[in-house]
């Protein structure tokens, strides 16, 4: 899979988790672009992600992850 496919997949999840139809992620998106994005939703959106992309992330991988584009660089990984 590649990262544009991630990210359009990531996408979609995105708008779903956050049930608003306007959001574009880039690479460069953080919790602070998007309307509702806190430490709650963070876990929601971790679980959806690992159920959508069959991956599992460390405590340490999703402390560390600062944007969106690190998210998708994260599944990469684990999709190899």
């Amino acid at each position: 899979m590649t990262h544009r496919e991630i990210m359009a997949r990531l996408g979609e999840i995105f708008r779903d988790v956050f049930d608003d139809d306007g959001i574009v992620l880039s690479d460069s998106t953080t919790s602070a672009d998007i309307d509702g994005w806190d430490s709650i939703m963070h876990i929601t959106l971790i679980g959806e992600v690992e159920s959508a992309f069959s991956v599992h992330f460390s405590m340490k991988q999703v402390l560390s992850m600062q944007n969106v584009g690190e998210l998708a660089d994260a599944i990469e990984a684990l999709l190899r």
